[in-house]
């Protein structure tokens, strides 16, 4: 959220796996890859005021295993002329000593 609401794409996706297997399914189907995933976002929020403020809520978080959680969640963008929102569910795994969202579901 903190880097979304700076305005920073790129802080915001270090909390991606860097990886060409990083998974992303939005409202257009799945695409893959980590430069991708961080091409539309910047794509789809050009300025600040298409970013908006984020806010995230928690509904779920589930230990799958030592080195993987799934957290499922409910976003909500606050712009001037609407108010987007919408679900997500984020695999995140522990690699190389780091969490790293491996998959992300948003809707």
């Amino acid at each position: 959220e903190q880097a979304w609401n700076q305005g920073d794409i790129d802080a915001f996706m270090e909390h991606y796996w860097k990886s060409e297997d990083l998974q992303f399914i939005g409202s257009r189907g799945p695409t893959y890859g980590w430069q991708t995933t961080l091409e539309n976002y910047k794509k789809n929020y050009p300025d600040r005021d298409a970013m908006g403020k984020l806010r995230f809520d928690i509904l779920n978080m589930n230990r799958r295993d030592k080195k993987v959680i799934s957290v499922l969640g409910k976003f909500t963008l606050e712009r001037k002329n609407d108010q987007p929102s919408g679900y997500f569910l984020l695999i995140w795994q522990k690699i190389k000593g780091k969490w790293v969202i491996v998959a992300d579901h948003t809707s």
